[in-house]
């Protein structure tokens, strides 16, 4: 009956007897005890991981949305088509979302305090990131898009720009969510997934072969970049970078103040 009752029931595998095997959710095969520690270990990283990913995917495709609702609304030119939105989560969510489950362990990942079973996948703090990346992605992507077009460029280039932000914007938040309360602005935020680094080769890679190549400015609707659209581009995707950052750095007080006063 407490192997039933428990939240996960645990037997010995050598000494214990088949009845509580059969009542038990695991089993360990050794009868050693410090393997249930590795067990939560793996576990804990595991859902870290699966969170990561969510908490990464749910606001880049929130600012595409945003990026095509906000311009259907105001009447203006789309800065995105729908297929620029089929490209840009076939290449980024492939290459970029599926590095995060490869996110090593993190190093105070067991004084982390136990999660209720029922308690909520995503917590309100990162429902509110979720909504603030959303809307300084779409942000970011209309202002580049119209500040191109008020410079004379085409709508082919100006579009080739908003997709490239997009892009590099993923990019940038994709380390944003490698620590989801942590500063990733250290050794180990930057370089602690080699993983990481290959999707973002990848991404590099596929958007080159996007933006210059002929047959995809044909199938696209865009054409190519000069170097002062690249660094106009990345500098957005840098900014953003830092304000998400800056978001967290303030949570994190509000955490801690919210604690001391309880």
């Amino acid at each position: 009956p407490a192997l039933k009752q428990a939240d996960i029931g645990v037997a010995m595998g050598i000494t214990g007897t088949d009845v509580s095997k059969e009542a038990a959710e695991m089993v360990l095969l050794d009868d050693n005890f410090a393997s249930i520690e590795r067990a939560v270990e793996e576990g804990r990283t595991v859902f870290n991981n699966l969170k990561k990913t969510i908490v990464f995917i749910l606001p880049t495709n929130g600012g595409e949305c945003l990026t095509l609702v906000a311009a259907l609304l105001l009447g203006v030119l789309l800065p995105i088509l729908p297929l620029h939105i089929l490209w840009i989560n076939l290449v980024t969510t492939v290459a970029l979302a599926i590095t995060l489950a490869f996110d090593p362990v993190e190093r105070d990942i067991m004084q982390q305090p136990r999660r209720y079973p029922l308690s909520a996948l995503i917590a309100p703090r990162l429902a509110w990131r979720i909504s603030l990346v959303s809307a300084l992605l779409a942000l970011g992507t209309s202002s580049l898009f119209f500040y191109e077009r008020q410079l004379g460029s085409s709508l082919e280039v100006a579009r080739s720009v908003a997709v490239n932000a997009i892009v590099f914007f993923e990019v940038a938040y994709l380390f944003n969510c490698r620590h989801l309360t942590d500063s990733v602005l250290n050794r180990h935020g930057f370089l602690g997934n080699q993983v990481v680094w290959w999707g973002v080769a990848a991404v590099v890679a596929f958007q080159l072969v996007f933006t210059y190549w002929p047959v995809m400015n044909a199938l696209f609707h865009v054409a190519p970049l000069d170097a002062w659209m690249w660094l106009r581009v990345l500098a957005a995707s840098l900014l953003l970078l830092l304000l998400v950052e800056l978001e967290k750095s303030l949570s994190r007080k509000l955490a801690a103040r919210t604690s001391g006063t309880l």
